[in-house]
């Protein structure tokens, strides 16, 4: 069983953001932690879009060793040194896009006409430096397995002005990159999607498209059960915010949840 400081520490930054570095440190090899959970999320319905979506989802989180699993990041191991630097191959799912309003996937009514992107499994693979408790930098590249929607990388910092038994608080700022294929799948509208939608064409170059930065807040009540709740803001430069698709060139995303960790 965790202690109630390590399944703070690792279980709620792994299921809201990805930040699993500087926690890893904290988890004991020996056990085993499976988390479940409930959020409610807002956000913007695809990215551009003018429109916000809301919906509850599970969460589930399943950690042994350096092996991890869940909802939100998919199937990982991270391996970390002594130095803090760590590398982290992830195996993931990617929902795609729709050209209809939906619940569960990224999509518009707005989009009628452009098809639909499809789902995707991907494979990821971080490789980061936890320069202190406090202070994370990591670059991510994912990469689609079975479609050809291209290839997306980031960089982040992570910076965590507060983490104690109880509460912690952090912040990441992110820069986002993709290459040609992967801005025109997601931004792109070419002639065949100009003639069903009415769309002006659009293609763009692979490179910098833009930025999202996040605050993270959880608490823990007790040894079990604990909660988070993250802000996130989304903006996008010109090489997407050009695209004819891109009805807001920024957009926010909100995230409470409650978890139970066994």
């Amino acid at each position: 069983m965790l202690t109630k400081k390590s399944t703070k520490y690792i279980i709620a930054p792994l299921l809201i953001s990805g930040i699993s570095s500087v926690y890893a440190s904290e988890f004991n090899a020996d056990e085993t932690a499976i988390t479940f959970g409930l959020g409610a999320v807002s956000s913007p319905r695809y990215s551009g879009a003018n429109e916000q979506s809301s919906t509850v989802i599970p969460l589930i989180h399943i950690q042994k060793n350096n092996i991890f699993f869940d909802s939100m990041n998919g199937l990982g191991i991270h391996l970390q040194n002594d130095n803090g630097l760590y590398i982290e191959p992830t195996l993931g799912y990617d929902s795609g896009r729709t050209d209809k309003n939906s619940g569960w996937r990224k999509g518009s009514d707005k989009l009628k006409g452009m098809g639909n992107i499809s789902s995707t499994v991907n494979s990821g693979i971080a490789l980061g430096w936890a320069l202190a408790p406090w202070l994370v930098l990591e670059g991510k590249t994912t990469l689609p397995l079975n479609d050809g929607q291209g290839v997306s990388y980031s960089t982040a910092v992570d910076y965590i002005p507060i983490m104690n038994e109880d509460n912690s608080i952090t912040f990441q700022a992110s820069a986002l990159f993709g290459d040609a294929r992967y801005m025109n799948t997601w931004y792109g509208v070419n002639e065949q999607q100009h003639s069903r939608s009415g769309f002006s064409h659009y293609r763009s170059a692979g490179g910098f498209y833009g930025t999202d930065t996040s605050l993270t807040l959880t608490h823990q009540f007790s040894e079990h059960w604990g909660a988070w709740l993250s802000l996130s803001y989304a903006w996008l430069n010109k090489n997407a915010a050009n695209s004819p698709i891109v009805m807001r060139r920024d957009g926010t995303t909100g995230t409470l949840a409650v978890n139970y960790t066994f």
